[in-house]
């Protein structure tokens, strides 16, 4: 019963090794994390989440981002549905 599927990109204060590896660590021992990717260009972090709702979200925010302090910013974007998910490729 997680009907809210949440992407987040995260901006980094501090882009030290240590400071990734703790993200990194962060992320994926979160359990509402589905997905976590390391990523170039505006953010340093995509996250996929599944949630149970937006409270359950904002309980997520702030043990993730507000407790690090080495949050700069997050971006949140809600789905609305799902249109391709999976891992396998038809090739």
């Amino acid at each position: 019963d997680l009907p809210l599927t949440i992407i987040v990109t995260v901006e980094l204060i501090s882009e030290t090794p240590e400071s990734i590896d703790e993200a990194k660590k962060r992320f994926r021992s979160a359990p509402e994390v589905q997905q976590c990717h390391y990523v170039t260009g505006d953010a340093d972090f995509i996250l996929t989440l599944v949630v149970a709702s937006m409270s359950a979200y904002e309980d997520f925010t702030r043990r993730a981002f507000f407790e690090s302090g080495n949050v700069k910013k997050f971006r949140t974007f809600v789905s609305m549905g799902q249109v391709k998910t999976g891992m396998t490729l038809d090739i």
